[in-house]
């Protein structure tokens, strides 16, 4: 079987170098093999295990959620009852964050529907911006 170079690795399975580096030093993924020129040599299963590194973070999920998840992959008998609260509590994150984006949204368009495109002196986009105040919602 062809061993697969870190740069080929990389492009398969959608992640630059340095990250499967890191991937490796964290432990997500373990150490591959190395060529007598000692480049490192990865395996199908590499590409794969990466790519749903690459999957899970595209999701949002942090790096312990994810080596969670890759233990109960690596254990396919396992209840699934850790996996799917793990995602639960991504989605009540995700959640969390469109209500704090529409809140967002919902100031930003008061803020400009408030504009009578006069001008600066008048603006209402500035003076709530140079006031916190007038927010209508509390922001971090």
């Amino acid at each position: 079987m062809k061993k697969i170079t870190i740069g080929e690795a990389a492009r398969q399975s959608g992640v630059k170098v340095p990250t499967v580096r890191y991937y490796e030093s964290i432990g997500l993924l373990a150490a591959p093999s190395r060529s007598e020129g000692n480049q490192r040599s990865f395996e199908p299963a590499d590409i794969s295990r990466l790519a749903f590194i690459r999957h899970a973070r595209e999701l949002g999920f942090e790096i312990d959620a994810i080596r969670t998840l890759l233990t109960l992959q690596d254990d396919p008998h396992q209840s699934c009852a850790s996996a799917d609260a793990i995602a639960k509590a991504r989605l009540i994150e995700v959640e969390q964050r469109i209500r704090s984006l529409m809140a967002l949204k919902a100031e930003l368009e008061i803020m400009v529907e408030g504009c009578g495109h006069g001008r600066v002196d008048q603006c209402r986009v500035i003076e709530v911006l140079a006031d916190h105040g007038q927010c209508t919602h509390p922001h971090h």
